[in-house]
């Protein structure tokens, strides 16, 4: 597939029949170039969909409903373009399966095809978890929105403000401030990002500085998150560092890609009360 084939900005026909050729996938490789990557990553994750807007039919015509998760891991060669997943997953409307496990199976097995990788498939979300406050729950991190703070950097995104102290400090920090623009369309991308770290103790009120710098930055979700992740590494070298982002909803579907050093364990699966 070629730029011109990207279904992202232009008006597409809504899907009649199961097609999997609806996938776009792209190469993670050339975000990863920018950031100075090469084909071995400081990181370990994986980008986790959530799909609300699931049907198909049965083998007597009757439709179902469901809602997925799905998981690509990010060592998979390709990430997968999301108005080209939202087309795909709309095939299965009008298209006649024999029960949920063949469905899921299908697109397990598409979604790795694009990928280059497994992907997981599990019909049901996770649960909604937290409510936006500011008491630093164990399981969220402390906001730094609340910083009394002044900022006129909007872009490109600047590392530059992210400063550490000596101390070492073990500690999970989260702004629901991060907003980016899809490279494509220009919309706005809205996320909470939590950054669960050990080492030099960052400085917030310039973490904060930093999340915003992205409000007018244009990159895919994915690329987002792994700049942030690269950024704070390079930046104040962490023993341990873990980026997670959970965008908001978007044509039936939002990603939450994670990010982390290796031996890190992966984040409990939920979903913010913006999702």
């Amino acid at each position: 597939m070629t730029s011109q084939d990207l279904p992202l900005g232009r008006t597409v026909d809504y899907p009649r029949h199961y097609d999997p050729s609806l996938l776009y996938p792209i190469a993670r490789s050339l975000g990863r170039t920018a950031l100075q990557l090469d084909d071995t990553t400081p990181f370990i994750g994986a980008d986790r969909w959530h799909a609300y807007e699931l049907s198909w039919l049965d083998a007597r015509g009757k439709p179902q409903v469901a809602t997925a998760t799905l998981t690509v891991p990010a060592e998979s060669p390709n990430l997968i373009e999301s108005k080209s997943l939202k087309l795909y997953l709309n095939s299965f409307n009008a298209s006649r399966f024999d029960d949920a496990a063949a469905v899921r199976d299908r697109i397990a097995a598409d979604l790795a095809q694009a990928a280059g990788a497994s992907v997981a498939v599990a019909f049901g979300l996770p649960a909604v978890v937290g409510a936006g406050d500011d008491t630093g729950a164990p399981d969220q991190g402390l906001l730094i929105d609340t910083l009394e703070v002044a900022i006129d950097d909007y872009g490109p995104p600047n590392a530059a403000h992210l400063q550490c102290e000596d101390e070492m400090i073990e500690e999970t920090l989260r702004s629901q401030l991060l907003k980016s623009n899809c490279p494509v369309t220009g919309q706005p991308d809205w996320a909470d990002v939590h950054i669960a770290y050990r080492g030099p103790r960052l400085d917030r009120a310039g973490l904060l500085r930093y999340l915003v710098s992205f409000r007018d930055h244009a990159e895919f979700h994915e690329q987002c998150v792994e700049r942030i992740f690269i950024d704070v590494l390079t930046r104040c070298r962490p023993q341990q560092l873990s980026v997670e982002a959970r965008y908001t909803r978007r044509g039936g579907l939002d990603i939450n890609p994670w990010r982390a050093t290796p031996g890190s364990v992966a984040p409990v699966p939920g979903r913010t009360p913006r999702q």
